[in-house]
């Protein structure tokens, strides 16, 4: 009779599902790191696991899908996700601009102002010195 050996084979199958498990995080990690487009085909090939394992883990599946669609919607140069920036990052960038553009928004309207004053004034001094009233 042989003896059992169910505990180091199911023990030899769980590590290779953790490997695996392992392979396809670490390839998903590397393809958006490049920015590299992220699909399931591109996962499963880089991680050298079927499509069809992939759609068996879903929370693996979800990071693909996660990514897949943040690149979609990037730009052409695509960042990776932990490179990009979070929303309130960009309100606040946003609020700091528009703190810079009220100042500047003022001074452009004095600017214009004081120029419009110059250029009357200037009309005026060329209307005396010709003697007419009609621009030359």
């Amino acid at each position: 009779m042989r003896a059992d050996d169910s505990r180091r084979i199911i023990a030899a199958a769980q590590q290779r599902h953790e490997l695996t498990r392992a392979k396809a995080i670490q390839a998903l990690r590397t393809l958006d790191a490049e920015g590299s487009p992220v699909s399931l085909e591109a996962v499963a090939q880089a991680a050298a696991v079927s499509r069809s394992w992939l759609y068996a883990h879903p929370d693996i599946r979800a990071g693909i899908e996660r990514l897949r669609d943040l690149h979609r919607r990037a730009p052409s140069t695509p960042i990776p996700a932990r490179q990009r920036s979070s929303n309130a990052s960009l309100l606040r960038r946003l609020e700091a601009a528009n703190q810079r553009i009220r100042p500047l928004t003022e001074e452009n309207r004095k600017v214009r102002e004081q120029l419009a004053q110059a250029l009357g004034e200037r009309r005026v001094a060329t209307s005396r010195h010709t003697g007419s009233g009609t621009e030359p």
